[in-house]
């Protein structure tokens, strides 16, 4: 499993789900506080304001979920499929994610600071207006995704493939790009003077 930023241990959980069938069950304002979910279908489940606290998804199936203003707070996500998952203005802080999978996954707004997705597979998928403070995206594949209005600052990007990726209106922050690659990524001008100052060039008007 891949380690969490600076080495921290999951939490350890406390009670078990295993096997059920949530496909299609509508959460409201439910709180689960350090639950091991092993082998749960989630699909088209949909997900209003309720709180999973400290708790480890194992092969569970979000495919084509929606979750809103939901938190999922200190988590772990092993091996689970996101395929069209969508999160509205959701809090994930501190949660960690491996060996999953991401295809289309839509994350509008909320706050991902802390969060790790070492080496996730997120092309085509959206991260739009979301606080990614300190997040580890080491090694991440963003290849035509969308990071727009995000706030990166902190992040760690080192080896992320940024290819065709619309970075426009975010903060890059601490963005090197002698190590990320940045093949024909889109950005605003603002972006490109900061990129261009990174690179050691003098910006002139």
């Amino acid at each position: 499993m891949a380690d969490r930023k600076h080495g921290v241990p999951a939490p350890p959980t406390e009670s078990t789900v295993r096997s059920e069938d949530w496909d299609g069950r509508v959460l409201q304002r439910e709180s689960f506080h350090r639950v091991l979910f092993v082998d749960v279908d989630m699909t088209e489940l949909v997900n209003e304001g309720s709180t999973f606290e400290e708790c480890t998804f194992s092969s569970v199936r979000f495919n084509v979920s929606e979750h809103r203003d939901a938190q999922f707070l200190n988590c772990t996500f092993k091996r689970c499929s996101l395929f069209d998952a969508a999160f509205h203005g959701c809090k994930l802080t501190g949660s960690m994610f491996d060996g999953c999978t991401y295809g289309l996954l839509k994350v509008d707004g909320g706050d991902w600071s802390y969060v790790g997705l070492p080496g996730a597979d997120l092309r085509n998928c959206t991260f739009d207006g979301v606080r990614l403070r300190e997040a580890d995206l080491t090694g991440a594949r963003f290849e035509s995704a969308t990071l727009a209005r995000c706030d990166l600052t902190g992040a760690w990007l080192r080896e992320a493939d940024l290819t065709k990726c619309d970075l426009r209106g975010s903060d890059l922050g601490d963005l090197d790009p002698y190590t990320a690659k940045l093949n024909k990524a889109i950005i605003d001008p603002v972006q490109a003077t900061t990129l261009a100052r990174a690179m050691g060039l003098e910006v002139r008007g």
